[in-house]
């Protein structure tokens, strides 16, 4: 399965198609308008400045249209239904955006002429964007079904309910890696191909090593609470989705639910933000990390200097972090401490630290020391707004007393967070597990008005050395 290239083919046809309707869309224009601008003949339109203008950008700004729409980000296994109204929907407000930008500009020799223009428009974009869209997703259904795209899916139960959910998610073209008991030595309750069977939850960390596993299904029969939950923490780890059957006998709530074809399933890693939202709000951290990079540049040479002039050591502190999908990164950050600080192993700093130094406190205080940490969001390492990136040693001691601490790697950590602007820094691992509540809430209703919120607090504690 490669995304990449169904993303490619997707991206190709619509710049296709959106500079071929742009061509056609303009022999239509000029026989209603072009007369009554001066234009003797179809070929001194379609070269004209504007014209051609439009051929070079128009095509781009459907692209950008539909990047922000989030209609690139899950390439594998789109709905056709779907597909046809997400379509429709971005279609509608790009053609009203041209409209008002190009066409009006146009003089026809009636008013009525627009509205036949709009329409031309929107039926063009929409079919000639759609049809081509749609052979390529048919094609990928296709393979799908013959399993040339299959995902991997190990289930967590071996009763008739695993049994059933099984079957029915084979016959949609997903590939069934295992099964695995929650229940090693009930075996009157296995009722699945015992072939199939690949151990226990116990040995879930050799299995998971042994075999493809793309999504994890959650399917027992009749567990209590305890042990539903015991379950799944233990398989958060995996950073895989996780998902669970929707029906009476889980606890679980306030979750998305993903019906796959009648199965319901409950995607109990995912959360309420958008393919839309995520991809604005990687490119506007991009384009803010850069002007800030840019226009605070002076202010970082003063500090580089200060921290220089304050102690002896490098100007900035480099260190390892876990982030996004689990995946470690340099994070970058002004020297707030001595460079012996932590030759005892790692530390959390705490009230009054000794190894601080005078300047690092002005620093701390004002989270100034953040500052280069936009390098890390313009590489895609961080967000604006995100979980703060931890250690790997103090997540191995977090995930200990709260194994949900991976669902943050799920989202791109952030310079500031609402456990940070809430709580603050936290001096040992406990309070490390009670900001992260905070990280859990931002998590669970991630939106870009939070984000903002969340930035407009953290403004207020650099300028006033606050939290809130």
């Amino acid at each position: 399965m490669n995304k990449k290239t169904q993303v490619k083919k997707y991206i190709l046809t619509d710049f296709i198609t959106a500079s071929i309707i742009w061509v056609l869309f303009n022999i239509i224009r000029y026989g209603q308008v072009a007369a009554y601008e001066g234009f003797t003949s179809l070929q001194s339109f379609l070269f004209s400045y504007q014209v051609m203008k439009g051929q070079i950008l128009i095509p781009f700004l459907w692209l950008a249209l539909y990047y922000f729409s989030g209609y690139y980000n899950k390439p594998i296994g789109k709905s056709r239904l779907g597909e046809f109204f997400s379509t429709f929907v971005i279609v509608i407000i790009g053609v009203v955006f041209i409209f008002f930008a190009i066409v009006l500009n146009d003089l026809p020799r009636s008013f009525e002429i627009y509205y036949e223009l709009f329409f031309s428009l929107l039926l063009l974009q929409f079919f000639l964007t759609y049809i081509p869209r749609l052979v390529i997703t048919q094609q990928g259904i296709a393979k799908i079904k013959r399993r040339e795209w299959s995902q991997h899916l190990l289930l967590i139960g071996t009763g008739k309910k695993a049994q059933k959910t099984a079957e029915d998610l084979y016959n949609l073209g997903y590939t069934i890696a295992g099964f695995v008991s929650e229940n090693g030595t009930d075996q009157a309750a296995i009722e699945i191909d015992r072939d199939l069977l690949l151990g226990t939850v116990e040995q879930l960390p050799d299995i998971m090593i042994s075999n493809r596993v793309d999504e994890l299904v959650i399917v027992v029969e009749k567990p209590d609470n305890e042990e539903y939950l015991a379950i799944l923490y233990s398989l958060y780890r995996y950073k895989r989705p996780i998902m669970v059957l929707a029906d009476n006998s889980n606890i679980l709530n306030k979750v998305h639910i993903k019906t796959i074809q009648g199965i319901p399933l409950v995607d109990v890693t995912d959360n309420n933000f958008s393919s839309a939202e995520k991809n604005i709000k990687l490119f506007m951290d991009k384009l803010f990390s850069l002007l800030a990079l840019i226009l605070l540049s002076p202010l970082f040479l003063g500090m580089a200097l200060r921290v220089k002039k304050s102690s002896k050591g490098p100007v900035f502190f480099k260190q390892e972090r876990i982030g996004y999908m689990g995946k470690p990164f340099t994070i970058y950050k002004f020297r707030t401490m001595y460079t012996d600080a932590e030759e005892n192993g790692p530390l959390l700093s705490v009230e009054n630290d000794p190894r601080i130094t005078p300047y690092g406190a002005v620093m701390r205080k004002y989270r100034l020391d953040e500052l280069p940490q936009f390098w890390n969001v313009l590489k895609g390492d961080m967000s604006l707004v995100g979980p703060r990136p931890e250690r790997k040693h103090f997540i191995d001691q977090i995930v200990k007393k709260a194994p949900y601490y991976y669902l943050l790697h799920n989202v791109r950590p952030g310079i500031t967070s609402l456990g940070m602007v809430k709580y603050g820094y936290a001096a040992d691992v406990e309070q490390m597990i009670e900001r992260l509540k905070f990280d859990m809430i931002y998590y669970e209703n991630m939106s870009l008005e939070l984000d903002l919120t969340i930035l407009v607090y953290t403004v207020k504690t650099v300028l006033t050395g606050k939290g809130i």
